[in-house]
């Protein structure tokens, strides 16, 4: 049976994993919130989930065709807590004692990593994010796995994109570009929400028919609504797209995504060391050391009977550091 390829949007989950619980810390006053969540979820996935193939997908900053679109793209975003940042180290660690590749590239946002790569999977891809942009490359083969309130998944299939947005999942970069990012500091069109682009959507198809068209608007208020917001539309959709082609040093794509198995032992030494000892509870039980056999009584001082054996003679020539 073909296991699924999962791919995990690193940050999207560590920052969920912060925000989840708040001051929890070791008894050094280290801060181990996200370390505890994230190391949950690890866990969750690996009994629920289990694969052989797969990578934590991280951002590399800000891309350079996006800030040229739009100058003021993530411009909200906010600094990093300190109280996260001194957490990203042991969570990186612990990711790869559980066997994820971590994977980045100049250039990619996480999405775009991921988009590249569940194009070029070769079977079912599970994407671990909670991010609606990323509901553009449900189809077929990939689903999403939404992290639930209550430390579970949920998946999104095809039929739960639509569920969710009332627009199917080839329609989610319309829809997103006309009600706007708010977490991406992407403005939609003003007075089109959620209901609205969908009810668009719907009714008169995807945004490239009817961008340079617009008498194919068959309703005059929408078609009032959007007028002069042509061009804010057709930039939110180059800029809520994802570039799906692979980095050269990534193609192929298999041998970058292979998971090794998890280490029990490292992974137990960290949340030791991070004191999470509820999540020292759900670990695989150590393998118990051999015992030992116990000397046969007549056995105990047979030594005695054996001959000593003679000190070898070096050769000539043979120096005492050469020994070793």
């Amino acid at each position: 049976m073909t296991t699924p390829t999962i791919l995990i949007d690193a940050y999207s989950q560590i920052f969920r994993a912060y925000y989840a619980i708040r001051q929890l810390n070791n008894s050094r006053g280290e801060p181990t919130n996200a370390v505890f969540v994230f190391a949950r979820m690890l866990l969750k996935l690996e009994k629920e989930y289990p694969s052989d193939a797969g990578a934590l997908c991280f951002d590399c900053g800000k891309v350079q065709f996006r800030l040229e679109l739009a100058p003021e793209y993530k411009a909200n975003r906010p600094e990093m807590p300190e109280e996260l940042r001194v957490q990203i180290p042991v969570i990186r660690e612990l990711a790869a004692a559980f066997g994820w590749p971590l994977l980045q590239e100049p250039e990619y946002e996480a999405d775009d990593l991921i988009a590249a790569f569940a194009r070029r999977a070769a079977g079912p891809v599970l994407i671990v994010s909670s991010d609606k942009d990323l509901s553009q490359l449900v189809d077929a083969e990939v689903k999403m796995l939404v992290p639930a309130p209550k430390n579970g998944f949920e998946e999104r299939d095809a039929a739960g994109v639509k569920a969710k947005f009332d627009v199917p999942p080839e329609l989610i970069v319309d829809y997103l570009a006309l009600i706007g990012d708010a977490s991406d500091n992407i403005p939609g069109v003003p007075g089109v929400g959620p209901k609205t682009a969908a009810r668009l959507l719907n009714a008169f198809g995807p945004a490239e028919s009817w961008l340079d068209d617009p008498a194919r608007i068959g309703d005059p208020k929408l078609r009032a609504r959007l007028e002069g917001q042509f061009d804010v539309i057709r930039k939110n959709r180059k800029l809520i797209a994802l570039k799906d082609a692979l980095p050269g040093r990534f193609d192929p794509p298999a041998p970058h995504l292979r998971r090794t198995a998890p280490d029990w032992a490292k992974i137990r030494e960290i949340c030791e060391r991070m004191e999470l000892r509820s999540v020292l509870k759900e670990l695989p039980e150590p393998p118990a050391a051999p015992a030992r056999p116990e000397a046969a009584e007549d056995d105990l001082f047979s030594f005695l009977a054996s001959p000593v054996p003679e000190t070898p003679k070096p050769e000539p020539g043979m120096e005492q550091g050469e020994l070793f």
